[in-house]
């Protein structure tokens, strides 16, 4: 049964209840006849752009309607939903204790990008006072007060699953870290040892007084705060004691968990060590007890990239000014006095509200050192990803591709399919040309050094680099300079927009005639994270998809307005309007009494013309699954506006990156694959390539394999709540467990035996 709702209710004429065939811009469409309803009708208009309801009612009637107080689900609370899953998996049992440890780092790593970059935005806001509501009907401040009502629960929890489970487990498992108070006199003179020679050279106390004001706390940085009594200038008539507060950086070039020797995985704190020795920092004074505390600060850049004439430059000079962000979140020691706090407050100029106290120690992600233990029973089971059939042939790729398109599914298929890829190209001496969107490659990637050995064998190589790509940009820096200096045709992006998508071109000298190969994909070029992420990718030698990858590259590189393409969706040319299309093909399928389905796996659902439409297509009675990783503002399983609408989440050993949306079709089905998620930005304010899949096969695999495959999972899965919350997908009755993410590592390991 669908849920109710006490907040808003709306009491309507009999003849007007039948919002399953209208949107909700339209459902009070014939109210016109007094001019009571005539305001019904205005406040239903305002709520058609989805900010803050009006309660109405029109209590003429018995038939009552009821409905949320918004149609949308807040961005930012979805999210914190997202990161709440993440610490789940550190919180679950089930889990390998070192992979609780690294959901346990990954979700405060997230924690502090939800600060740096969501969370600044909001408190910039407010400072400017802005009016305008969030698409949800939330002021700034509103969305501050609930975000901090939200996270004040979820870091108790990380904090007690730390301390009270992972810490006391991993010392089961021999893996401890020791306070200093406990070690024996040989293992302190040891660390003393260290200290004097390792620590203490690169520490650099800093005190305030009137001719030192107080310290830049640099982002991030681990911090000791302390007062120090200090004796009067000697020879004043009255001579006084003198209490200064003072800051200690933690060096980042000391590792967090330093070693106390032995057989046994024994570790002490870098922070501990340095307290334990603080005397010898400051002699002839009276050191007071020491606090940790921690500074967030605004990273989000703001460019103004039409009024730039060196966009490098100008992201250049904007890293630069990264790490001199705005203050917006200080974490002290719980143990930390109210008047210390207070004074790092005003210093910081921040709020009470933007001050969290933390039960143990910060920066939890600084234990992942752990992780590099040669524990395996106390992770995930290695798995290793085969190749697609075509590579373990001694078909060329080249060869392969002409008789059928790859579809790639990885991490379980291999990434060096896509890195065999670029590098047969450059080693083929037919191949005469190749372009690539380089988006997010790390510092180690193998594909800009293989494009360089293709410049150098005289290849027409163009690599666009996006350089805006956020957290990324030092490393892209990088390699567009070294790109660039090799001689291979180095764009920056376009003005105003950044190029997301996953695309290589390769042009083909085949007798008299030139043949091109493209891969398109949702995931990176980046092999590192190819074995965390789920991806999918598509090889294909298709004519039609091969010449709209050269238009767009046009588009990119050169002054091309490129309106149409054949076979490809590409933002912000035609993809909105393609998918809005396609969603409505849907309605009017639904509607003949033709089949009609809708699923769609993507990162984040947030694009308010898509709910819309969405919410058309379930009135429309049309079927709907959504798989949505992260944010996600639809509001799913509300009578007569979202009731076919399920939407699940699934957090597991692997993020889930792939795009995937299938439609359908009245029997006609079609499937695309690419980079875009149902984001404003990415349907409006970026370059996405969404491509269709043709093959028969492969869009079989893709529906009846992989995309039913995520809808079956019972263990992993979470389905989302009309209020935004998500509750675990309970197994059924005779039901057997299913992990999703298992399952296609048990099947890559059945190919890899096959193979064998």
């Amino acid at each position: 049964m669908a849920p109710r709702y006490d907040k808003l209710v709306v009491e309507l004429p009999l003849r007007i209840y039948f919002v399953r065939s209208l949107s909700p811009a339209l459902y009070f469409q014939n109210i016109r006849s007094t001019a009571k309803e005539r305001e019904i009708t205005s406040m239903v208009a305002r709520r058609e752009s989805f900010h803050e309801p009006v309660a109405v009612t029109k209590a003429t009637s018995k038939h009552t309607f009821e409905v949320p107080d918004s149609l949308l689900l807040n961005r930012e609370l979805s999210l914190l939903e997202f990161h709440r899953r993440v610490l789940e998996e550190a919180r679950d049992e089930t889990t390998p204790l070192l992979e609780r440890l690294k959901f346990l780092g990954i979700f405060a790593s997230n924690i502090d990008e939800f600060f740096m970059i969501r969370l600044s935005a909001l408190k910039e806001e407010l400072d400017e006072d802005i009016t305008e509501l969030s698409p949800d009907g939330l002021t700034p401040q509103a969305q501050l007060d609930r975000i901090r009502e939200r996270l004040l629960p979820m870091i108790a929890a990380q904090t007690d699953c730390l301390n009270l489970e992972i810490l006391p487990q991993l010392k089961t498992e021999g893996i401890e870290i020791a306070s200093y108070d406990s070690l024996t006199q040989l293992e302190t003179h040891v660390l003393d040892s260290y200290f004097t020679e390792k620590v203490f050279p690169v520490l650099t106390p800093l005190a305030v007084d009137p001719s030192h004001p107080f310290p830049y706390i640099s982002p991030s940085s681990l911090n000791i705060g302390l007062l120090v009594e200090t004796p009067g200038i000697p020879g004043k008539e009255k001579s006084t004691v003198e209490t200064r507060f003072v800051r200690i950086k933690v060096p980042s070039l000391v590792p967090r968990l330093i070693p106390i020797g032995g057989a046994a995985a024994k570790f002490v704190l870098a922070e501990d060590l340095i307290i334990a020795n603080v005397r010898s920092l400051f002699p002839g004074t009276k050191p007071g007890p020491c606090y940790m505390f921690r500074v967030t600060r605004d990273a989000d850049l703001s460019l103004r990239e039409e009024e730039a004439d060196d966009l490098l430059r100008v992201m250049q000079l904007e890293l630069r000014k990264r790490r001199f962000g705005t203050p917006v979140r200080l974490e002290v020691s719980s143990s930390m006095p109210v008047e210390m706090i207070e004074y790092l407050t005003e210093s910081l100029e921040l709020s009470a509200d933007d001050v969290y106290r933390i039960e143990g120690l910060l920066i939890p992600q600084g234990l992942l050192q752990l992780y590099e233990l040669d524990r395996p029973e106390l992770k995930d089971e290695p798995f290793e990803p085969v190749a697609p059939q075509c590579y373990t042939s001694k078909t060329s790729v080249f060869d392969a591709l002409k008789e059928g398109d790859v579809l790639l599914h990885h991490p379980f298929d291999s990434y060096s399919s896509v890195t065999d890829f670029v590098e047969a190209s450059v080693e083929d001496e037919d191949v005469v040309a190749i372009k690539i969107c380089l988006y997010r490659t790390g510092p180690d990637s193998p594909i800009p050094p293989a494009l360089i050995r293709a410049c150098e064998q005289g290849k027409q190589v163009t690599a666009l680099i996006e350089i805006k790509a956020r957290f990324d940009e030092e490393h892209n820096i990088e390699w567009a300079r070294r790109l660039d200096l090799a001689g291979v045709h180095v764009v920056y992006g376009m003005i105003g927009l950044k190029t997301h998508g996953k695309l290589t071109l390769v042009v083909r000298r085949e007798g008299d005639a030139l043949k091109r190969y493209v891969h398109i994909a949702s995931g990176n070029y980046n092999p590192t994270t190819s074995t965390t992420y789920t991806d999918v990718g598509l090889l294909t030698a298709n004519e039609e998809i091969g010449a709209d990858a050269s238009e767009l590259f046009n588009y990119l590189t050169g002054c091309s307005q490129q309106t149409e393409y054949r076979q490809l969706m590409v933002a912000p040319v035609n993809l909105r309007e393609r998918m809005t299309a396609l969603i409505d093909r849907e309605i009017e399928h639904q509607r003949a009494g033709r089949p009609a389905r809708i699923i769609v796996k993507i990162n984040r659902l947030a694009d308010t013309g898509i709910i819309r439409k969405l919410y058309d297509a379930s009135q429309a009675g049309v079927p709907i699954d959504l798989i949505v990783r992260g944010v996600c503002m639809l509001r799913p399983g509300i009578v007569g506006l979202s009731e076919t609408i399920r939407v699940r989440n699934i957090v597991g050993r692997f993020l889930e990156h792939s795009r995937i949306f299938y439609f359908e079709n009245g029997g006609e089905e079609e499937v695309f694959i690419g980079s875009a998620d149902w984001m404003h930005r990415n349907l409006s304010n970026r370059v996405e390539v969404i491509a269709p899949v043709r093959d028969e096969e492969l869009k079989l695999h893709l529906k009846e394999v992989i995309l039913d495959a995520y809808l079956r999972d019972n263990t992993k899965a979470h389905k989302l709540s009309p209020v935004g919350t998500y509750e675990r997908v309970e197994i059924a009755a005779g039901e057997e467990p299913f992990d999703v993410q298992k399952y296609f590592v048990e099947k890559s390991q059945e190919r890899r035996k096959a193979n064998c």
